[in-house]
């Protein structure tokens, strides 16, 4: 691989990744069946 190919490989790879780290925000967090328990207790107990 050339030179120029490869510095160019790394400047898109760098920019692919800054680019997914500012969309990365479409899913939302994961949260355990235990999370979930706990939040509807709590939801219940408020009622």
């Amino acid at each position: 691989m050339n030179r120029r190919k490869k510095v160019n490989q790394i400047l898109k790879k760098r920019a692919k990744k800054a680019n997914d780290k500012l969309n990365s925000k479409a899913k939302p967090r994961y949260v355990s069946k235990a999370e979930r328990a706990k939040l509807e207790q709590r939801s219940g107990e408020q009622k």
